[in-house]
């Protein structure tokens, strides 16, 4: 049993509901004679501009040759890509409707908690009578989950998130939209995942002015300097980031970093771990710079680094 007023949840459905789309896209597949056929996949979404703007699931719309939208009175639109990010897995459609459309209201994912009340809103298959609607919990705040194309900061529940839910809203008991539905485990009852509604908000303008996000990089990979590793090692440092793979051709490589070499600061800030240096290249912007130090045989080097565009 969830342990709130009923009315609260009603009325947090109906004033999200009433923003939610189902999304039905073609994919033109190809059979092992070489013969062409359309296939049709199922997804949600959730207006979020009166404009026509909608924020979806990528793998939803990746890859389709035609979509089909249908608003929560009936109505069929065709939609197209305005901008995608398989790396978030989230992309933005447009829709050309003659009325402005119903947006939903944007809550603050950074304030979630686990424990919090939570509903997946889903269009799974443009029925009449509206979206359907599952409750549940958050029950875990940034899971870091290995996708195809990187690290993923998802939000568990246990409210239950199908195939056809997937770029639905999860929405708060305030109406308010938490996160985008992204996906389930297959073989486990009660365990789904979410894409935190800030980390959308993050990236919306220059998915709709651009088309895709621009990432900054410099191309190395490290791995933590340990007391245990450098003894083992004989490393001149016992903390730090070990650079285990440079680029080639990355900003790291004309800047003359080396594998073996070890990184102990940033900007002057001290590295302890990898992770330090990833959320200070990811505040930059492409053609900014920063500068490492170095250490090289217990060498201390100052390395100036420009970043450039994630390839």
């Amino acid at each position: 049993m969830i342990p709130v007023p009923e009315d609260v949840l009603v009325n947090a459905v109906e004033k999200a509901a009433k923003s939610v789309v189902n999304i039905a896209s073609v994919r033109m597949l190809q059979d092992q004679l070489f013969r062409v056929f359309p296939v049709e996949g199922v997804g949600s979404g959730v207006v979020i501009d009166e404009k026509g703007y909608i924020l979806t699931n990528n793998h939803v719309i990746d890859d389709a040759e035609r979509l089909k939208v249908t608003l929560t009175d009936g109505r069929v639109l065709r939609g197209r890509v305005v901008g995608s990010d398989e790396v978030t897995d989230l992309a933005v459609i447009k829709v050309e409707a003659e009325q402005p459309l119903p947006a939903a209201e944007l809550g603050n994912s950074d304030e979630l908690k686990a424990g919090q009340i939570v509903m997946a809103i889903g269009n799974p298959f443009g029925l009449t009578g509206g979206p359907a609607v599952t409750a549940g919990i958050i029950s875990s705040l940034n899971r870091s989950i290995q996708a195809r194309s990187g690290v993923l900061e998802l939000i568990q529940t246990d409210a239950a998130i199908n195939p056809g839910n997937s770029g639905g809203p999860l929405v708060n008991t305030k109406g308010q939209v938490v996160a985008i539905n992204t996906a389930n485990m297959p073989y486990a009852q009660g365990i789904g995942f979410a894409v935190p509604i800030n980390t959308a908000k993050s990236i919306l303008k220059e998915l709709i002015e651009r088309g895709k996000v621009t990432r900054p990089w410099i191309g190395v990979s490290s791995m933590r300097v340990t007391p245990q590793l450098a003894r083992y090692y004989g490393l001149p440092a016992s903390e730090g980031a070990l650079i285990a793979k440079v680029e080639p051709y990355s900003p790291a490589d004309d800047a003359g970093l080396r594998r073996g070499d070890i990184i102990e600061g940033i900007d002057g800030d001290r590295v302890e771990d990898p992770s330090q240096i990833a959320s200070h290249v990811r505040k930059k912007h492409v053609n900014d710079q920063l500068t490492l130090t170095i250490n090289r045989y217990g060498r201390q080097l100052q390395i100036p680094i420009q970043v450039d565009e994630r390839p």
